[in-house]
């Protein structure tokens, strides 16, 4: 009787245990919710953790004590298109270098989407000089810079459509309680068939600091996935811009475009002057730069696929081959254009129109 009582009391608990299992399931799976819901599920709009362009972040908590990171989205903003991008794009990804999508808000003219909560922020905060005592190691940069590449390339080649992402750069990159990377953010992200190698584009998308310069202009070539990885190569500069402890401005009126300061520090076979931590730091800054330098090539054909890119971060930086010069094009005054008193992060209010 003993025994039989206690198989009971056992089957039971694994039953509870399922249907907990249950519960955080189809909470993690898209679900819509109404105002209402969003507002219990904020408490109110009480934590906020953050705001852009389109629309203010807080952190919120489902019945089933899941956090979650609650967008509300600026209805001033757009057309609407934000939205649908986010619900039909990030909707059927899964991967583990991608948020999860968990739900979403379309009740009158308000307008929500839920993810999955990580504490850690963004790469942004982490990788920044101004904060030393969070600041991420070298060997964890080029993780992370492996683990972003990987989320792209399954964008580019392991979704039934092509996903074009458009604004890749730190404040998209959030981090987890481990650390762990997730590509976020797919507002400005367009689906294409993975056939279609052109894609048509009547208006500029992205950052400054950050845009391709065919995004811009056609007189750089087509709009296609290249544009991501010149994203990708900016984004790598910056975590190595990050990590300088100099200031590469020598004065106010003679201003050195960082990438490249780069390009004529390799070219030159100066050392990078990064602040070393550990045996091997400056051969991860030597090889993240060079592999970014590959990606912001002015011509897209130019440009590496994400694949190759997976296989020079994999490999020896050593044995990397130095890129063509990307600044020696007599179109390289975009390059100022983009960065002259304009900071990377600094995020487009309105659309540009193309050239």
């Amino acid at each position: 009787m003993y025994w039989f009582h206690r198989q009971k009391r056992i089957k039971r608990k694994d039953c509870l245990k399922i249907e907990m299992f249950l519960e955080d399931y189809r909470a993690l799976k898209p679900a819509r919710y109404s105002n209402d819901d969003i507002k219990k599920i904020t408490n109110q709009f009480k934590d906020k953790i953050g705001q852009g362009g389109y629309g203010t972040v807080y952190r919120g908590q489902l019945s089933n004590d899941v956090h979650v990171a609650v967008k509300i989205l600026n209805n001033t903003k757009g057309n609407g298109e934000e939205f649908i991008n986010e619900v039909e794009i990030i909707g059927t990804i899964h991967h583990v270098n991608v948020v999860r999508f968990v739900g979403y808000c379309a009740d009158g003219f308000r307008r929500a989407l839920i993810y999955e909560f990580l504490p850690n922020d963004s790469l942004e905060k982490f990788a920044s000089s101004d904060h030393k005592k969070r600041s991420l190691g070298w060997k964890k940069l080029l993780e992370i810079a492996m683990g972003i590449a990987k989320g792209i390339e399954y964008l580019h080649q392991g979704c039934d459509q092509q996903i074009l992402h458009f604004d890749i750069k730190p404040h998209n990159i959030l981090l987890d309680e481990n650390l762990n990377l997730k590509v976020t953010d797919f507002g400005l992200a367009k689906l294409c068939s993975k056939e279609q190698s052109v894609v048509s584009m009547t208006t500029a998308r992205g950052t400054i600091g950050y845009i391709a310069p065919e995004v811009f202009s056609r007189n750089f070539g087509n709009v296609s996935y290249k544009a991501d990885i010149y994203n990708f190569g900016m984004l790598l500069l910056e975590m190595v811009g990050r990590k300088k402890n100099f200031d590469v401005m020598v004065n106010s009126t003679n201003k050195i475009y960082f990438p490249e300061w780069i390009y004529n520090h390799l070219d030159s076979g100066e050392e990078l002057r990064i602040r070393p931590q550990d045996e091997g730091d400056a051969k991860i800054a030597k090889k993240l730069a060079i592999v970014g330098l590959w990606c912001i090539q002015w011509y897209p054909v130019d440009r590496l696929s994400m694949h190759v890119v997976i296989q020079m971060l994999k490999g020896d930086g050593d044995t990397l081959i130095k890129p063509p010069n990307p600044f020696a094009s007599t179109n390289s005054t975009f390059a100022t254009r983009q960065s002259s008193g304009r900071p990377f992060n600094n995020e487009l209010e309105v659309i540009v129109e193309s050239e």
